[in-house]
């Protein structure tokens, strides 16, 4: 095993509500009348990329609104919410870490979120995981199909010189999942709160806590 690549922000620390409660929040911000309980986010997480769910949840309501300025509306709250708590790291990650540091296995992170959030995630991470832990770290910027389209995953073969038969993914979702499978990468189901009774058959194993069994 060369390289253990988590495969979003989510696999590093539990942000699903926070972030369904910053949609909730830049909802009333922006004067919309809409709630997402966890039932719809739920559903709603099924795909990829906030300003994808929004602008289907408008069309399911018959509404036209602007997509892209609720997302940065709800991405400064969400950012500003995950800096001023204190988060930390999911269970058994860190112990992924210090395992593939003593045993030379590289780390990637392949997010295809925003470069903005994930500046946030490791100013949150601060003093558990650093940005220099990471031989490459994806963002929405260097793909233009998003997941479950495998091609973040290739890019992050390209760059860090592997082979997908040399290394692991780590996904939260089931959709995520897809895109490293198509990549030809073996992959471990860490499914967040809102995945957690998806099914995951394509994958190695299924976690609630990562160990060192992923890298066997």
């Amino acid at each position: 095993m060369k390289a253990v690549l988590f495969g979003s922000i989510g696999t590093l620390i539990e942000t699903s509500d926070i972030q369904r409660k910053s949609f909730n929040h830049a909802f009333k911000r922006e004067g919309l009348n809409w709630y997402w309980s966890r039932k719809t986010y739920s559903k709603l997480l099924k795909k990829s990329g906030g300003i994808r769910r929004i602008e289907d949840f408008a069309r399911q309501n018959g509404e036209s609104v602007n997509a892209k300025k609720i997302w940065k509306s709800k991405t400064d709250i969400f950012n500003k919410t995950i800096i001023s708590n204190s988060i930390s790291a999911r269970k058994g990650v860190l112990k992924i870490f210090k395992y593939a540091k003593k045993n030379n296995i590289e780390i990637g992170l392949v997010s295809s979120t925003s470069k903005k959030n994930i500046t946030t995630i490791f100013k949150a991470l601060d003093g558990q995981i650093s940005r220099e832990e990471f031989s490459f770290i994806g963002n929405k910027n260097l793909v233009s199909k998003p997941k479950p389209n495998p091609d973040i995953y290739f890019k992050a073969l390209e760059i860090m010189n592997l082979d997908k038969k040399d290394c692991v993914a780590i996904e939260d979702s089931k959709e995520s999942a897809k895109s490293a499978i198509k990549a030809g990468i073996q992959c471990i189901a860490f499914p967040g709160i809102y995945h957690s009774d998806e099914d995951f058959e394509s994958c190695k194993l299924k976690l609630n806590k990562l160990d060192i069994s992923i890298f066997k």
